[in-house]
């Protein structure tokens, strides 16, 4: 590996200056820490700007960066102390794109290695852009540009390939569909930030694979396609922005295949157009689908003057937009009163799609409702909160900007950021100041060239149909906010803390891979730190549910029954169970220390085993403190902490915990992945388990209570 650290250096002084000793640091251990398979491909080279230009496909870089963009992209893999370095600006560029290219390796170590805090990594990771640092629309297109540019690069590279076969070298390439519209909206789209407007590439590029898709309709393997429903409505965008530059053979071709799919989509959205509730147990797929074909359908009806398609479309989604959606601006997909946070932004996106095209006063009121959802139940680094979300532990930020390939090693997962990500949507957002100033959020964490096929067409869909206006601040920029839903769920942020609490309760979706237990109750985000405690939902795996009873023949992991009472002095979510139930308290934080307990009464019998469990959300790689002393870097190895080996307290990537005297602590536990329908296999997604039993006293009568008959206090502190 030392290859790879020399010719970093050598890169760095081809530019002139003296590497400095933090700059030499980074280099070593990502030299350590790069993969093998990619040691082979930079290191013959003579210099890391060749190798970033002659293995963008690997990196997923784009030199079309400026060295403004890409200190900023860099910001979640660097410190001040770095970027500070105020020398030559082409030198300064090249350390930027040089130390971006080992980001890819994801190593726990690089960020740390510029600053010897051992919070470094954590603090960037969980820093966001500056909504204020990203103009709208006008940052859609240069993200879209900068993608065109590098799906151009890997067209040309296989000229007489099928879609299939460019869809299958990696996870990043995944729905190329969508350059379709990115295409056709930077050709077609006037506006002063479209440097690409008329440009004849982006036709060429547009039209390229709308023949593709062509070709798989007219073989018989569109339907066959995994999401073809997202497929049919970025490319009717295109036919119809592009319709009279297609020319006569083309234009016919591209409808008949259109309107054959279309019609495919308007037979499964009358099937179900009365069923009684448009959630998954009625409807038989789920309600973010369901919502993109009815309102392609709907679309489809108005460009080919289809006007059973436009009525048959209308009626849905203006069902979606007025009796589908919970009053607390969300599109539950298991059950319509519960949170599904993630695929949320999937059904939003088709209300505002619907909404721009009728100007239904209901969808109007729908996406209001939404952005008051959402910008509550999003962290400050942009994440949904997933202590809600019954479809998905995590949207991963990170996802956004990556190719999909290094953040999702399992192939039967989705890429990070664009299935559920918050790609989607803006444009229904634009309508309201707040909501362009969430947009801006969310855009921001985008990063020039490493942006995903599909969330490259919703970027285009945003941009296309984006309302500009004045913005107003939201909820990540105040210093404190409160919120709470009609159900039993809210969240507070208090300076840099933000701690979310769900008492949900929900049937179990046993027949269902994609469905989780909604088990988890409590999280705690900190904004240097992201993450430190998630309460993340999962299937099959009662052992990380926060509290359990084991009972007769089953292992009981959640609630009968729970309330919410919010206050600024102090939140209260109590979760009742069959022999006990308990009392969570979480007290306005200070600034360093954050403490919450959990009060258990019980009542009757207890069970023969009764647990409270906190998912820690460790880092591979990086350190825990113990109070005894250890020092253990955390890697694949299975560790297990008795109460004496832990000491009272932990310290984690610039956190500290102090635990219940009883708490044991068990790493790696790998939660379930939908997709794949198992446990997730990379240390990424891991957790630590922090288990403490109840040891709850037998009772005289099944009637009779002890309140308070067991107290648990946590406290946390950050550096």
């Amino acid at each position: 590996m030392s290859t790879v650290r020399h010719t970093l250096e050598k890169g760095l002084l081809n530019v002139g200056g003296a590497v400095p000793a933090a700059t030499q640091k980074v280099c070593e251990i990502a030299a350590r820490s790069v993969p093998p398979t990619f040691s082979s491909v930079v290191a013959p080279r003579s210099g890391v700007k060749h190798s970033v230009e002659n293995n963008a496909h690997l990196l997923g870089i784009s030199f079309a960066m400026t060295p403004h963009s890409a200190t900023q992209n860099l910001s979640m893999f660097t410190t001040a102390f770095i970027l500070a370095e105020n020398t030559k600006s082409h030198r300064r560029r090249l350390l930027t794109l040089a130390l971006c290219l080992f980001a890819t390796t994801q190593s726990s170590e690089l960020a740390g290695a510029v600053n010897e805090k051992a919070n470094t990594a954590s603090i960037a990771a969980a820093t966001p852009a500056k909504a204020s640092s990203v103009t709208l629309p006008d940052q859609y297109f240069r993200l879209l540009e900068v993608g065109a540019d590098r799906i151009e690069r890997h067209l040309s590279a296989q000229p007489t390939a099928d879609l299939q076969t460019l869809e299958a070298r990696d996870e990043s390439w995944r729905l190329l569909s969508h350059a379709g519209l990115v295409g056709a909206v930077l050709y077609a789209k006037r506006d002063p930030a479209n440097r690409s407007y008329q440009r004849p590439q982006m036709l060429s590029l547009a039209t390229k694979i709308g023949d593709l898709l062509a070709d798989e309709s007219e073989q018989g393997r569109f339907e066959t396609r995994l999401n073809s429903d997202r497929d049919v409505y970025v490319w009717l965008e295109a036919y119809r922005l592009l319709k009279t530059k297609l020319g006569v053979e083309r234009e016919i071709r591209w409808r008949r295949e259109l309107e054959k799919n279309v019609a495919e989509l308007a037979s499964d959205v009358a099937a179900r157009r009365d069923f009684p509730g448009y959630q998954s147990p009625y409807i038989g797929t789920s309600p973010n689908h369901f919502a993109l074909w009815a309102s392609t359908v709907y679309v489809a009806g108005r460009v080919f003057g289809q006007r059973e398609w436009e009525k048959l479309g209308a009626s849905v989604m203006h069902r979606f937009a007025a009796e589908e959606q919970s009053p607390d601006g969300y599109w539950g997909e298991h059950e319509r009163s519960l949170p599904t946070s993630g695929y949320d932004y999937n059904t939003y996106a088709s209300v505002a799609l619907y909404a721009e095209w009728s100007r239904d006063a209901g969808a109007m009121k729908a996406l209001r409702r939404g952005l008051d959802f959402h910008k509550f139940f999003t962290y400050p680094d942009g994440t949904p909160v997933e202590v809600l979300d019954d479809r998905n532990r995590y949207t991963l930020v990170a996802g956004w900007g990556e190719s999909g390939a290094s953040t999702w090693p399992d192939p039967k997962s989705p890429p990070g950021g664009n299935d559920e990500s918050a790609s989607k949507g803006h444009f229904g957002f634009s309508w309201f100041p707040e909501g362009r100033s969430y947009a801006q959020l969310l855009t921001g964490f985008f990063r020039e060239g490493l942006v995903g096929c599909e969330d490259l067409g919703r970027l285009a869909q945003n941009a296309l149909y984006y309302h500009r206006g004045p913005s107003a601040p939201i909820p990540q920029e105040l210093p404190r906010y409160a919120r709470q839903l009609s159900v039993s769920a809210g969240i507070r942020k208090t300076g840099s803390w933000v701690v979310s609490l769900s008492g949900l309760i929900s049937t179990q979706a046993i027949n269902s891979q994609f469905y989780l237990d909604r088990q988890g109750h409590l999280s705690v985000y900190h904004q240097r730190f992201g993450l430190i405690i998630t309460g993340a939902n999962s299937k099959r795996q009662p052992e990380l549910a926060t509290l359990t009873e084991q009972l007769p023949g089953q292992l009981i992991h959640m609630p009968l029954s729970s309330r919410l009472q919010m206050s600024a002095a102090q939140d209260r979510l109590s979760l009742a169970y069959n022999t006990f139930f308990s009392d969570l308290f979480v007290p306005a934080p200070s600034d360093k220390r954050l403490s919450f307990r959990f009060l258990i009464t019980g009542r009757g019998d207890p069970a023969p085993e009764q647990h409270l469990n906190l998912q820690l959300c460790f880092k591979a790689g990086e350190t825990l403190h113990t109070g005894t002393g250890k020092k253990i870097v955390l890697g694949t190895e299975r560790l297990e902490l008795s109460p004496a080996e832990i000491g009272g307290w932990i310290r984690h990537g610039g956190w500290k915990l102090r635990l219940d005297p009883h708490a044991q602590i068990a790493w790696p536990v790998y939660p379930h992945n939908p997709y794949a329908n198992g446990p997730e296999k990379s240390p990424r997604h891991a957790v630590g388990r922090l288990t403490v039993p109840l040891g709850l006293k037998p009772q005289t009568e099944d009637w009779t209570v002890l309140p308070g008959e067991r107290e648990l206090a946590f406290e946390l502190e950050v550096d």
